[in-house]
């Protein structure tokens, strides 16, 4: 199991775009429209599948909302800004 990152390790490692919201990290994608949204959330899916590690997806008419955490660590871990980056590199 990751270890749960520090306050200063997680903001010294989170991605550009990236926010931190309490024990997860957020980004929200623009689209302009709602099929690309769509088709970016199966993409992250499949990412997050073959990592093993889900987020917590919301899909919106013209955004995605991704949030990432690592529940059994009680927190942020290394494995959630490698997803993020991931992710990142999916859009």
């Amino acid at each position: 199991m990751p270890n749960r990152l520090d306050d200063d390790e997680i903001d010294r490692q989170l991605p550009d775009s990236w926010e931190r919201d309490g024990d997860e990290i957020v980004r929200v994608y623009p689209f302009d429209d709602y099929l690309d949204g769509v088709t970016f959330a199966t993409r992250v899916a499949e990412v997050a599948d073959e990592e093993f590690h889900h987020p917590e997806i919301t899909i919106r008419y013209d955004e995605v909302e991704v949030r990432l955490t690592s529940h059994e660590a009680g927190g942020i871990t290394d494995t959630d800004l490698r997803l993020a980056g991931l992710f990142d590199a999916e859009r």
